[in-house]
């Protein structure tokens, strides 16, 4: 059997889109029943992890030195076989560490961080990878790019999309929101102030002219991060500010209630390596609408699932056009979901990537 050392960002006990990857990784990872082990070292954990048998999570160490040194001493106290890297900043600790033990070596892109080239210290260390994983086709492209690599050792295994993510009844919700009669749009991503563009601000912008027109518009915000407070200012300024709620962060298990409650789920961004949270909006059965741009093309499967524009659009008149429509049926499109990004299929996909890693004998 075949055990497997991961140094990541945030997994088990992580928020945000690369943590739920993670997670749903090393789950479909151990489902394999080709690995035996799964050590997990990550730099951050806010809230209380939970795995599974297989897998170990260590304490966090967000300290660079004291999780380097963690990462060392693990890896030479245990056997490994696989060191996973879950991101690009930590390649050049997770190359040493396959090196000192003669493991094979897997990184994994998500987005930003491997669309520019990099170090010459972290393309080395890419270009000795056994394996690179990328959530989206944009990000590989970037990534052959860039590297000195073969690429068919270069592999698409995007997101997926958890269970709970259902259409259900919205209106108690709503009702308890006193927002029954209102055209309800929806972002779940981060405000973080040197990240900007997630497109919170083009929608608070895009609000009065909805409002013009005629709709009665309430803006619903999760997530967390410094930035909220321009945001907020940004929506005062435009005599908004009462249409919008900043919710904070939502605990995993009511993020489906979210997405149901809402007319249209908007994410405007323009630096999604994937974006996770476009299938479980639309798992939930509520329709998306991003900006043709990076990973939201294959999350919204090129518009046969969700909305695409293009950034010179008009945002105001797209959102119109859809809240103006009646919501599609929102079990055919959970439905359409599942087919594309459901668990079975990336679980098949897992084990493909494992198989490349670990051709038979």
């Amino acid at each position: 059997m075949t055990t497997v050392l991961a140094l990541v960002t945030d997994a088990f006990g992580g928020r945000g889109g690369i943590a739920q990857y993670n997670r749903d990784f090393f789950d479909a990872l151990a489902a394999t029943r080709v690995i035996s082990t799964i050590t997990i070292l990550p730099r951050h954990a806010p809230d209380p992890p939970v795995t599974r048998g297989e897998i170990v999570q260590a304490p966090p160490r967000s300290s660079r030195l004291v999780y380097a040194i963690s990462a060392l001493l693990t890896a030479v106290r245990q056997r490994t076989d696989i060191v996973f890297c879950g991101h690009l900043h930590i390649v050049t600790l997770a190359w040493l560490i396959a090196r000192l033990k003669g493991a094979k070596l897997v990184v994994q892109m998500h987005g930003v961080e491997a669309w520019s080239r990099p170090s010459r210290v972290k393309r080395a260390a890419t270009e000795s990878a056994d394996l690179v994983l990328c959530v989206s086709r944009y990000t590989r492209a970037c990534v052959v790019g860039w590297a000195a690599i073969a690429p068919e050792r270069v592999v698409v295994v995007p997101d997926t999309v958890g269970d709970r993510f259902v259409p259900g009844d919205r209106s108690p919700l709503r009702g308890s929101m006193r927002i029954e009669d209102k055209r309800v749009l929806l972002t779940v991503a981060r405000m973080d102030s040197r990240e900007r563009g997630k497109g919170h601000d083009r929608v608070i912008a895009a609000i009065p002219g909805l409002v013009f027109k005629g709709y009665d518009i309430v803006y619903l915000v999760v997530g967390e991060g410094d930035d909220q407070r321009r945001l907020e200012a940004l929506a005062r300024e435009a005599g908004v500010g009462g249409r919008i709620r900043f919710l904070g962060a939502i605990p995993q298990q009511h993020l489906p209630e979210a997405y149901r409650l809402s007319d249209l789920f908007v994410m405007p961004s323009t630096q999604e390596g994937f974006g996770i949270a476009f299938l479980e909006a639309m798992a939930s059965g509520t329709p998306a609408l991003g900006f043709d741009v990076a990973g939201a093309r294959d999350a919204l499967g090129e518009g046969g699932l969700g909305t695409l524009i293009s950034e010179k659009d008009n945002l105001t008149d797209a959102i119109a056009q859809l809240v103006a429509k009646p919501k599609p049926d929102p079990n055919a499109l959970s439905q359409a979901v599942r087919a594309r990004f459901g668990r079975e299929v990336f679980q098949a996909q897992v084990g493909m990537a494992l198989g490349r890693l670990m051709p038979p004998t």
